[in-house]
Order: structure tokens, then C-alpha cells, then sequence
């Protein structure tokens, strides 16, 4: 009995999918019969209003309260801007130093240096552009102006007024120091190498660590490793100057110096470490 049951309600069941799906049958061959009427009518508002879709459009939502928010740049543009700015003032300050370098080197001066003023220790190119440490000490006359105590050696030329400009190749050397000295330094003992007792100079000490040797000492952070250094001095002005010839960059500039007697062109290549800083010292022309 249950199965009669089962196989009855299966059938009425197709039964009803049956009509069902000949209902929808007969409505979509109505709906195409209308379509196929409609389409080969001339009167086009016609046309359109026998489509639901358009007659009965739901009430447009009124959006004029509604914001969207534009996309933040504020932050991307703003690094942009910085970028470009750091970008600028880095030129210009290359293109206003290129353009000082080359006003400083119109007042270049033939400097050679001094043998009476060298420490034994140093030798000097028979042009006497040039100085290096030597292992042995010279036995030398213990003149005035020569330096006993540290290797030092000034430039032969002294300048009391105007304005001055050299230049010192200090490639491949570990240390050294340069710039200007008055006349009456002390050359016979321990000096400390700061304007106050007649130095104007900055050095290197362990091939990168630069320094003004100022009152206090200004350590130095410099962009490269320079190879021809450029010393300019305005004896009026008191003023002093160091270039990084290559880099066209100032290294560092003593200010408001008070000049009161002659001023020499000042150069110790260091002592020598083994193989290590055995390069001179070389003044070279201004190109």
C-alpha cells in the first residue's frame, strides 16, 4: 500500500511540473508574439512605454547628501615636495659653490715651500712642491725658524694683506694637516694647533675622520673623500676657507679670524706608518 501511495504522489507530482511549465510556456510565447507586434510599430514612445522596466522606474534617490571623499595624496605630495626641494638646494648650492671656487682660484699664487722652516724629518722635490716623511733625520741647523718638534713645514712666500689661493694634492694619504700659520708661531716646541695661538687648519687622522681645528674642534662629515683640497685666505675680511677641489664643495671656513702680521701658506704630511702614508704633499697649479 505504501508504494501505491509513493508511485501516486510521484505522479501527481509530474503532473503538476507538467503544467507548470506549460503555463510558463504559453506566457513566454505570449510575451514573444507582443515583442515581435511591438517591434514593427513606428510610434517609438509606444514602444517604449510597453516595456515595464521603463514604464515603472523606482523614484530616484536623492544623493545630494552623499559625499565621497577624495583619494589623500596629502602625504605623497608632501614627501614630493621635500624631495624636490632637498633635489634644488642641493644644486644650487653646488652651482654657487662652483661658481665661489672658481672667483677664490683668480687670486691662485705660486707657493713653494720653505727648506729653512722643514723638521728634519721631512723631504722636500728639489722644486720644493713637494714633502713627504722620511725615516731619517737630517742633521740640519737648528735655525729660528725651523720646526724641531713636530713635522712641519711653511710655505717660502708670506702675505700681509689682500687675498691668497693655493692648492695641495693629499691623495692616497691617511693623514694630514693644512692651511695657514702666522709668523711668530712657536716652532721650537708642543703647540696647540687652534687659531688663538696662530693656526688656521683643518686635518685627517685614520683616512676618514676630518677636522676643523677651531676653538673648540668642528668635526668634519664630509659628502667624499677629497683628493685636491683648495685653501683660500682674505686677509682683510679675516677669513678662511677650505674646498674640495674635485667635489667643488666647501670643506670649512674660519670666520671672523683676526689678521695682525704675515700669514704662510702651512703643510706636515705626517709621519709615516710602514708603507702607509708614504705619498707627499704636492702643491699644484690651479687649472
Amino acid at each position: 500500500m505504501e508504494f501505491k501511495r509513493a508511485k501516486e504522489k510521484q505522479r501527481n507530482g509530474l503532473k503538476a511540473s507538467s503544467k507548470r511549465w506549460k503555463g510558463k510556456s504559453l506566457r513566454l510565447k505570449s510575451r514573444s508574439s507582443e515583442v515581435k507586434e511591438i517591434s514593427r510599430s513606428k510610434d517609438h514612445i509606444h514602444l517604449l512605454q510597453s516595456f515595464p522596466s521603463v514604464k515603472d522606474i523606482p523614484p530616484t534617490k536623492d544623493w545630494t547628501g552623499v559625499s565621497i571623499p577624495p583619494a589623500s595624496y596629502k602625504g605623497t605630495a608632501m614627501k614630493a615636495v621635500a624631495q624636490l626641494e632637498k633635489t634644488l638646494s642641493e644644486k644650487m648650492k653646488k652651482l654657487l659653490t662652483e661658481a665661489e671656487l672658481k672667483r677664490v682660484q683668480q687670486y691662485a699664487v705660486d707657493v713653494t715651500l720653505d727648506f729653512n722652516t722643514a723638521h728634519p724629518e721631512l723631504m722636500l722635490s728639489l722644486d720644493r712642491k713637494q714633502v713627504r716623511h722620511g725615516h731619517v733625520k737630517k742633521l740640519l741647523p737648528d735655525n729660528p725658524e725651523r720646526f724641531s718638534h713636530y713635522n712641519f713645514v711653511l710655505g717660502e712666500q708670506g702675505f700681509s694683506s689682500g687675498r691668497f689661493y693655493f692648492q695641495v694634492q693629499v691623495k692616497n694619504k691617511p693623514k694630514w694637516n693644512l692651511g695657514v700659520a702666522r709668523e711668530s708661531i712657536n716652532r721650537k716646541g708642543e703647540v696647540k694647533m687652534r687659531p688663538e695661538v696662530g693656526f688656521w687648519t683643518i686635518w685627517l687622522r685614520n683616512e676618514n675622520q676630518y677636522k676643523a681645528l677651531d676653538d673648540p674642534p668642528v668635526v668634519l662629515s664630509l659628502q667624499s673623500q677629497p683628493e685636491k683640497v683648495g685653501v683660500f685666505v682674505d686677509y682683510e675680511e679675516g677669513l678662511v676657507s677650505f674646498y674640495d677641489i674635485d667635489a667643488a664643495a666647501l670643506i670649512y671656513s674660519f670666520t671672523g679670524c683676526s689678521f695682525t702680521e704675515k700669514l704662510y701658506p702651512f703643510f706636515s704630511p705626517c709621519r709615516n706608518e710602514g708603507p702607509k702614508n708614504f705619498d707627499p704633499l704636492v702643491i699644484c697649479p690651479v687649472t
